[in-house]
């Protein structure tokens, strides 16, 4: 019964947790005018464009994990990374950062490569990963700062008077994001010791996470892993040129939205929602855009871009499925 209710829990919290932040960006919000822009004021061929951006960071990552699978001694097929990507993006949609364990599973059971190996080098990418986050926040904190700084002091960050403080709506959803994120490493923290009692396991994490050592294309490594961002960037980047009030916004203010759309998604809710939108509703508005029109663009951004990994995800089991049956014919 306790194990059944913590399952419950990391399924609804996130939930929970995203649906009251949507909640209370959009409480005031005209559904109506939303639904006109969607079916009128879409520029479709930029939104495919942005999209095909969007499946390509989700294979070159496909690419990349079976470069740092080599050292190890398994090959499995090009297709079937691609894949394990495409199933563990649509998994976190149910349970957020349940992907690095689904994609793991995928690759065991398909391609017979042991899980806590390549559990391991999950680990090694999301640092190198966050290297790469740090470093185009650094430039662009630099290039930006006033406009983080503007952010800071309106959404609440910095607030001269704690009764100013307790009567900020942006205080209870940062504050509800901070227990979301605790919540995430405390289930981290209990995964990471339950793999360290199971015998051979964190032996072979290790050497999951060593294997980057051992890559023979170190160079073609470093440019996945930097195309990767590239994709991601213009996934989001060019979704401005989808709507006549953003197309006049410049590269420096997309780098500064993806940035703080990319801190975001930390927060554990499918995909991000709620935070993400917080982000990009909140530092849109301080390039000009209103609040109607920046809600408008982040909910049909969002709400595009959650489809394509549910899509990717669908087509990704399929496919699998498929290839199960003929194996067993």
């Amino acid at each position: 019964m306790k194990k059944l209710l913590k399952k419950a829990l990391k399924l609804i919290l996130p939930l929970v947790l995203g649906g009251f932040i949507l909640y209370w960006v959009y409480r005031d919000f005209d559904v109506a005018e939303a639904c006109e822009v969607l079916r009128h004021g879409i520029n479709w061929w930029w939104m495919l464009f942005s999209l095909l951006f969007g499946v390509m960071a989700q294979v070159i990552r496909g690419w990349r994990w079976k470069l740092a699978l080599e050292p190890l001694g398994v090959h499995p097929k090009m297709n079937d990374c691609i894949n394990a990507i495409f199933v563990s993006y649509a998994a976190s949609l149910i349970i957020p950062r349940a992907g690095e364990v689904s994609r793991c599973g995928v690759l065991a059971r398909y391609d017979d490569v042991s899980f806590s190996k390549s559990l391991g080098t999950v680990v090694t990418e999301r640092l190198v990963d966050m290297l790469c986050i740090a470093l185009i926040t650094g430039i662009t904190f630099l290039l930006q700062m006033p406009v983080f700084i503007t952010f800071f002091e309106q959404t609440g960050t910095k607030i001269p008077s704690i009764m100013h403080l307790l009567t900020s709506v942006w205080f209870y959803i940062i504050l509800l994001c901070g227990i979301g994120v605790l919540i995430l490493l405390y289930n981290l923290r209990h995964a990471f010791f339950f793999y360290e009692k199971v015998k051979g396991i964190a032996l072979n994490i290790y050497e999951g996470v060593m294997s980057l050592r051992k890559v023979k294309n170190v160079p073609l490594f470093i440019i996945y892993s930097f195309l990767i961002w590239i994709s991601y960037f213009f996934h989001f980047y060019l979704t401005f040129y989808c709507f006549g009030f953003t197309e006049h916004l410049g590269v420096l203010a997309a780098l500064v939205m993806f940035v703080g759309g990319t801190f975001a998604v930390i927060v554990p809710t499918p995909n991000g929602a709620g935070p993400w939108h917080f982000a990009i509703i909140s530092m849109m508005m301080l390039y000009g855009v209103n609040v109607t029109d920046a809600g408008i663009f982040a909910l049909i951004v969002h709400g595009i871009q959650t489809l394509l990994v549910v899509m990717l995800g669908v087509y990704a089991t399929a496919v699998l499925s498929l290839r199960k049956k003929r194996s067993s014919i």
